[in-house]
């Protein structure tokens, strides 16, 4: 690919192939619907392609770019058919929470693959998993202090992490 963009025509093909099941698989999380999560993924690609000349491979790469546009897409999709839906269970406000919990989940997901295996080991088991400090240091064979340290290092990692996600996001949404 040419410097991380959607230029040419290989490109586009190169990034549909490296990133479209991963951005499914979030459309698919993000909307329930296998259908609207096809024309997301698609949305997506086009946007990014037409929106070329103001991508900055210095700014971020391919990747978080077409994730923070997909989270766009996502929403306008949701809330247009939100907005068309009839009201049930809940009607449109319990579909946009649930959409703002989808893309919450995703955020949090993307910031931890930010952070470094280390510090990103010692949460998930710490915190998702509920495990204590001695055991996680038993298992991965390091001091009880040297978790804490993990963890208190991978909390301020993964809010700085979290951060760059939502400007991100903001940039893009403040360029289309």
């Amino acid at each position: 690919m040419s410097q991380g963009g959607l230029n040419r025509d290989r490109d586009v093909r190169e990034a549909y192939v490296a990133h479209s099941t991963e951005l499914y698989g979030l459309a698919i999380r993000l909307l329930g619907d296998a259908g609207l999560a096809e024309e997301a993924v698609q949305e997506t690609f086009l946007l990014a392609w037409k929106a070329e000349d103001r991508f900055d491979p210095e700014t971020g790469d391919l990747r978080s770019r077409l994730f923070a546009i997909l989270r766009n897409v996502a929403v306008d999709l949701g809330s247009a058919r939100a907005a068309r839906s009839p009201v049930n269970d809940g009607g449109v406000e319990a579909t946009v929470e649930r959409l703002e919990h989808s893309l919450l989940a995703w955020q949090v997901e993307e910031a931890m693959r930010r952070i470094s295996e280390q510090h990103r080991r010692a949460l998930v088991e710490t915190y998702y998993r509920g495990r204590s400090y001695s055991e996680v240091g038993t298992e991965l064979g390091v001091p009880e202090g040297t978790v804490k340290s993990r963890v208190n290092d991978g909390l301020r990692a993964l809010k700085a992490a979290l951060e760059e996600v939502a400007i991100e996001g903001r940039e893009h949404r403040d360029r289309r």
